[in-house]
């Protein structure tokens, strides 16, 4: 009889042969098998589970029994008690192979485990963050032994995880002997990839977290993870408190220009918001600040040298010069976080100029770089990002849309909110509106609605309302190519005189109260989607491209913008419809995918390195294209793949025939809206 056995690991297929007696765990391990532990083989956190199969395995050569391993022990009896074992599953470090056998290794025990991605058609994710558990048992000191407790834990990690060579800083120094004699000798160490020892735990820990940071010009938003699996346990977000200093990025550059030190209390501000948010998303996880132990930044670069304390008044002019465009790893302690004293803070690598990490981290979570496809993206907000390319070739620059995307410089705009409108659709006979407001799922022609927004009542729009409402306006034929509304001695009766110009009536409610689309509302928004088109033209013209193969709207706003109404006003190049897609909050989901994964940190800061970035304030032919950006859809541009989606008003109507050109020039009298 032999004294070796054959072992196939599923689903990686790889084998070997192992004397009989040999943990399941050490065989996994000699053949680089992922196979989870953090207790190094204790029967403590029970991450090794394995699932042992029966029968003939013919492509594997190989007859598996449950006989040929080792029967269920005291150990595995006291863990499935204690904490239960999922059916037909053993501890891969307490059963020993006593013939044939295969292993089925399921998800939740591979160390590089999938994270779930909105985007997956990218490529996969795995979870493999920058630190780690392990648990060991140090040697206890006595009077033979004069060596230290450092020396004696880097022998524990050396004889029972191979781990050699590890830097210790002081505040970890401070923490060992108290932390070794709590557990009784035993402690959780979390070492980071550069053999970094991070943190000491008394006793087992099984969990550590990190947190994922969006800090937006408007907005800041934070996913709390867990680093062992990457699952997102909660997630929150809040006003930016730098809006009382400025809407808009320039107008916080130039509180700093006129106000010496200024950038100090944005500074604190910012850093106040971190903390507040940290607290509330460990509450609501229920953990402690101090298990968090990984933090990572994205921003756009004024948010990102506010965040650090630097002064951004170089971005405030010409050249646009940056402190550093380089990835940053901190102690997150240096940006005063409340979190575990000995956690790290990894700031991705800013791009250039005005285009920030934010939109590094997005290029991290849409993959442009992976694709033979020319791909757009395109993160929506004050000031809009804008990344073109291809795994040929990348560009990036920024365009100063403004905050009217937002709700902000519109008549009846609002952050989004509930009882803000974000859905609207015009009847084009009888020119009517029917909305649909955030936290009702009603539309407003539907039974129910003003019982279901009775609490919230209808307050304003915001910005993806805007966005609807005003293209729905040129496809009814209320605005023309140009913007103008009706106009001309014309008026409907939801087309309503204002001055000197027209407005258009969205809704109003049983108290005669309006909220209203005015022409000062329509020309905001075409200002901003001029300068966002506009710098999209730009890096076709440098890229020499006419046609992009695929669009993505990024970011909170982005995330909410019908593809097909973005397209109609021109926010973006003709595209077939079906392939203009929502992001999500990519920035977000960059920023994650950079905390559970120390290999992606690499993988931006070289891809960064690569991206060509075009500066549009300096580019002469900006204003041409802002100019011809300033129609609906555009002035020139074709607009093809749109036109099979939507029927497009005829172009070149004047702005006092709009709404008879859409009607075949009847006049009729409307209902009010």
């Amino acid at each position: 009889m032999s004294d070796d056995a054959l072992v196939v690991f599923l689903p990686s297929g790889k084998r070997g042969n192992f004397p009989l007696g040999t943990p399941l765990l050490d065989a996994a391990r000699s053949l680089g098998v992922d196979v989870d532990s953090v207790c190094g083989g204790r029967s403590i956190c029970g991450r090794c589970q394995v699932r042992l199969e029966e029968g003939q395995f013919a492509k594997h050569g190989i007859t598996s029994s449950l006989a040929n391993a080792s029967e269920v022990g005291e150990a595995e009896l006291r863990y499935a008690n204690k904490r239960g074992l999922v059916e037909g599953r053993r501890l891969s470090c307490q059963t020993r192979v006593l013939g044939n056998l295969v292993v089925d290794v399921p998800p939740e025990s591979q160390v590089h485990k999938q994270v779930v991605r909105k985007r997956a058609d990218v490529r996969d994710i795995e979870v493999d963050p920058e630190v780690k558990l392990h648990y060991v048992e140090v040697a206890e000191p006595d009077m033979h032994d004069p060596s230290g407790d450092l020396r004696r834990l880097e022998q524990a990690l050396e004889s029972q995880w191979g781990i050699t060579g590890l830097v210790t800083d002081l505040r970890v120094l401070q923490e060992i002997q108290q932390a070794l004699r709590d557990g009784e000798w035993k402690a959780t160490v979390a070492v980071r990839e550069e053999k970094r020892l991070l943190a000491i735990f008394p006793g087992f820990k099984e969990k550590i977290y990190g947190l994922a940071y969006d800090i937006g010009s408007t907005t800041v938003a934070v996913h709390l993870c867990d680093l062992e699996t990457g699952q997102v346990l909660a997630s929150d977000g809040m006003m930016n408190p730098q809006i009382r200093y400025g809407e808009d990025l320039m107008s916080r550059v130039s509180y700093v220009m006129m106000n010496p030190g200024g950038h100090l209390k944005m500074t604190e501000a910012v850093r106040g918001a971190l903390n507040g948010l940290a607290e509330r998303v460990a509450e609501e996880a229920g953990i402690e600040l101090t298990d968090i132990l990984e933090v990572t930044v994205v921003g756009n670069p004024v948010m990102h040298h506010l965040v650090l304390g630097i002064d951004p008044t170089e971005l405030g002019g010409a050249p646009f010069a940056l402190a550093t465009d380089q990835a940053l790893n901190i102690w997150a302690s240096q940006l005063d976080l409340r979190i575990n004293p000995d956690a790290r803070c990894y700031l991705l690598p800013c791009i250039a100029g005005h285009v920030g990490a934010d939109a590094a981290a997005v290029v991290l979570s849409e993959g442009p770089h992976l694709r033979d496809e020319m791909s757009l993206l395109v993160d929506v907000g004050t000031n809009a990002e804008i990344v073109l390319g291809s795994k040929e070739r990348l560009l990036a620059c920024s365009s100063p849309t403004g905050p009217a995307f937002e709700g902000a410089q519109i008549s009846a705009g609002q952050r989004a909110a509930p009882g803000a409108i974000e859905r609207v659709r015009i009847d084009r006979e009888s020119l009517a509106a029917k909305v649909k407001v955030i936290g009702c799922d009603l539309w407003s022609d539907e039974e129910g609605f003003d019982e279901a927004v009775a609490k919230t009542g209808v307050t304003g729009i915001c910005g993806s309302g805007i966005i609807e409402v005003i293209a729905e306006m040129y496809l009814a034929g209320i605005i023309n190519e140009d913007g103008v509304i009706g106009g001309a001695g014309r008026q409907e009766d939801p087309i309503v005189q204002d001055g000197r110009t027209f407005s258009y009536r969205l809704y109003r409610d049983d108290d005669g109260k309006e909220l209203r689309v005015t022409q000062n509302d329509v020309r905001a928004i075409q200002l901003a989607k001029a300068a966002l088109y506009a710098g999209v033209r730009l890096l076709m013209d440098r890229m020499g491209v006419e046609q992009v193969e695929r669009i993505t709207l990024a970011g909170a706003f982005g995330n909410h913008i019908d593809p097909k109404y973005a397209m109609v006003l021109g926010l973006v190049p003709d595209c077939v419809v079906s392939k203009v897609a929502n992001g999500g909050n990519a920035a977000g989901t960059g920023a994650r995918i950079a905390l559970v994964n120390r290999a992606a940190r690499r993988e931006i800061e070289e891809v960064v390195r690569r991206i060509e970035k075009v500066e549009t304030a300096v580019e002469p032919k900006f204003q041409e294209h802002f100019v011809q950006a300033m129609a609906f859809p555009h002035k020139s541009d074709a607009f093809p793949h749109l036109s099979e989606a939507v029927t497009l008003p005829p172009r070149g109507v004047a702005a006092g025939t709009a709404v008879a050109a859409n009607q075949g020039g009847r006049r009729r009298r409307r209902r009010a809206s």
